[in-house]
């Protein structure tokens, strides 16, 4: 990939770990082995947790003849209570440790190792199991939700996974939803998350590589690609990125997401959240790559371009004249969030000539008794909306969308009447709000309401001169931006005609033969062909 820009800061341009650097970028030079010392372990994990009150040791002796004293270890809020009881404590303490050969052990000297061998294999049911043999791996475990299993006389422990507790369980999307199309969202788990992708994506092609960022939180992170589609490249880069992130904590993917955007200084998106799985799995299909962070609902792709944030995922679930409609419709409604204000701006103030006399009659009446310029005006009823909307949204939700309505309503009614804002401008305000939540895609629409400030600005001091120029800038700012090397106005700039079939307009589905060329880069055809009463053919259809 030869777009990659190139970013600043070392922490970010690092991709190289020596063997001292540990998971989330933490010092691990100091490694405390095990001992065989059953009491001596346990009270150095007991220390260095701190002694905390969720920290359960458990002393147990196994069944028969030779009795083996036993410690289990796990944490009380972060595991299942059932796994805990049914698939460790009670197969402990109920069932012998067969011996073993010094061959089953693994061990050529001594039988040390044989007790856990012997319980790994013989008498624990559950899935997930693997040894330990540091003091640091222990901690390691425990705090990722694992039981740990303690033997007398052995310096190897096992940690068997029974991660649980109360968790969210999968519901309805609350911000990116659909009419018709899948009615579950992404949750908190990141493991039932990867499942979710799973059941939609039945490949053995899909890849899941997993690491953990931050010093303090050790948060699970997730890349999720199809191999031979997604761009190697993309990949590389993507693992690149993470493992050079050192930060105390990742509580959400929004932090992640700072950290290896392409540009930080712009207000454009160069990451896409989803909180939908067939959103991401329709985005991994065509090559994308996902990073999912336990702990948040919100799934990041990229690379994405410019005109990815208008396509809903309802696009592809209706037919493709309808799609292309609403397709339309949202780039529309993403313009006149932007311009709508300034033009209002521009024409009142300096191409009044622009209008037609019996509207320019009926604007100057409305006008006639408010103190303010068209610009101040502007702005007090832009910045009130923003007031507005973000009170609604803080506020609790039985009340929130009640307070923003009848607040809008009411201020808006007011100000008209106390002659502090003409109608027009009520108008042209409420108008671009509800234009702004035409954008699937938040935080594309937030680029639009920042933008809007600046063209207002602009519109007050040179008019529509101050607009061009606005839009010339940011135009030529997305023509540089990319995303994971990738062209932010891909087909657009740089124009790739095969490529323009699902931007503006959306062809048949069957008529989407291949993958976006610059996001996939693997195999692009998709296999996709007309049905056959639907293909041109002089003769009889052929099987």
């Amino acid at each position: 990939m030869a777009f990659f820009s190139k970013r600043k800061g070392s922490a970010r341009q690092s991709d190289t770990y020596t063997s001292t650097k540990g998971k989330g970028g933490k010092q691990t030079d100091k490694v405390e082995p095990l001992t065989a010392d059953l009491d001596v372990n346990a009270r150095v994990i007991g220390d260095r947790l701190g002694g905390s009150l969720d920290i359960v040791l458990r002393e147990l002796r196994s069944a028969g003849k030779e009795s083996i004293r036993l410690i289990v270890v796990y944490i009380d809020s972060i595991v299942d209570h059932r796994m805990i009881q049914e698939g460790i404590l009670s197969p402990l303490a109920d069932s012998p440790i067969p011996p073993l050969d010094l061959q089953d052990s693994g061990q050529d000297n001594n039988r040390q190792g044989s007790i856990i061998v012997g319980i790994a294999k013989h008498i624990l049911s559950i899935g997930t199991i693997r040894s330990i043999t540091t003091i640091e791996e222990a901690l390691e475990a425990l705090l990722g939700g694992s039981c740990l299993i303690l033997a007398e006389s052995e310096q190897t422990a096992l940690a068997a996974d029974v991660s649980g507790g109360e968790q969210r369980a999968v519901t309805e999307a609350s911000t990116q939803t659909v009419i018709r199309g899948p009615q579950h969202s992404f949750t908190e788990n990141c493991m039932t998350n990867i499942g979710l992708l799973r059941r939609i994506i039945r490949s053995s092609e899909l890849r899941i590589h997993c690491l953990y960022i931050g010093r303090h939180t050790n948060t699970r992170i997730a890349v999720v690609y199809i191999e031979g589609i997604a761009d190697a490249g993309v990949v590389n880069e993507m693992n690149r990125r993470l493992r050079a992130i050192d930060i105390d904590g990742v509580l959400e993917s929004g932090y992640v997401e700072e950290f290896i955007q392409d540009k930080t200084f712009t207000p454009f998106p160069t990451l896409m959240n989803v909180e939908r799985p067939d959103v991401v799995a329709a985005g991994l299909l065509e090559g994308q790559v996902a990073v999912i962070v336990d702990g948040t609902p919100f799934v990041l792709l990229a690379p994405v371009t410019f005109f990815k944030f208008f396509q809903s995922a309802e696009d592809y679930y209706q037919r493709y004249d309808i799609s292309t409609f609403l397709r339309m419709l949202r780039h529309f409604a993403f313009v006149v969030s932007m311009l709508l204000p300034a033009t209002y701006i521009a024409v009142t103030t300096f191409h009044q000539e622009m209008l037609p006399t019996t509207l320019l009659i009926s604007l100057a009446a409305q006008r006639e008794g408010v103190p303010f310029p068209a610009l101040a005006e502007a702005l007090l009823m832009e910045i009130t909306f923003e007031v507005l909307r973000e009170a609604g949204v803080r506020m609790p939700r039985a009340i929130g969308p009640a307070i923003s309505i009848v607040g809008a309503l009411v201020l808006g009614q007011a100000a008209v009447q106390a002659g502090l804002v003409s109608p027009a401008m009520v108008i042209a305000v409420s108008f671009t709000a509800i234009s702004n939540f035409v954008t699937p895609q938040f935080n594309i629409a937030i680029a639009a309401r920042l933008i809007r400030f600046s063209l207002m600005l602009l519109a007050g001091a040179l008019g529509f001169f101050g607009i061009i120029t606005g839009i010339i800038v940011v135009l030529t700012h997305l023509a540089g931006l990319r995303s994971f090397g990738v062209p932010y106005m891909t087909p657009a700039a740089p124009l790739l005609p095969s490529s323009l079939k699902d931007i503006l307009i959306r062809v048949p589905r069957w008529a989407m033969s291949t993958r976006p060329l610059a996001i996939g880069g693997g195999k692009r055809k998709k296999d996709a062909k007309a049905p056959p009463w639907q293909r041109r053919s002089s003769g009889p259809e052929e099987e």
